[in-house]
Parts: C-alpha cells; structure tokens; sequence
C-alpha cells in the first residue's frame, strides 16, 4: 500500500442522557430518540443523527431522525466529539 489511506469519515455513538432525549413520529408512529451518531467528514464538519425506537414497545425498527436545532444537543455533540478526539489520540495502536 502506498499513501495514506483515504478515511472517508469517522463515526462515534453517543448515548443521549435522559434529560436530553426527545421524541419524533414517522408514519403515524412515535420514537424515542436516545442515541446519536457523530460522524468527522472528509471536510472537517460534523454530522449527526439521532437514532431510536417506538415508545409503544417491542422490538421494532431503530430508526434515524435529524438532530433538532438545540443549543444543549449541540453542545452534546461538541464535547463527545472532543472526548473521542482524546480518546483516539491515546490508543496504542494495533496490538
């Protein structure tokens, strides 16, 4: 392999804290959204989903929503994407 490899993207799940989370509906159906992925593009910026299931139960479909315009989920999204800056800066490597 020559050259750096071309990375895409990185990802990392967050679980939003319960005072956090809310609800969404899709198809007459409601949601509680309770996780987020945060994903580093190519560009530099930051993207994220809210990921969650039905509030009536089961074991029905995890479904993406879009992250509302909320100054506390951003800054959630902030400082998780800050802790898994950390977090990859102090791995070992491959061992």
């Amino acid at each position: 392999m020559s050259g750096d490899p071309d990375v895409s993207a990185l990802a990392i799940n967050v679980t939003v804290p319960e005072e956090l989370r809310w609800t969404d509906s899709r198809r007459g159906e409601e949601f509680l959204l309770t996780t987020l992925n945060v994903r580093l593009l190519k560009d530099g910026h930051l993207a994220a989903k809210a990921y969650g299931r039905p509030t009536a139960g089961g074991r029905g479909a995890y479904v993406s929503f879009r992250v509302p315009d909320r100054p506390e989920l951003a800054v959630l999204v902030a400082r998780a994407a800050s802790r898994a800056a950390e977090m990859w800066g102090s791995h070992r490597g491959l061992d």
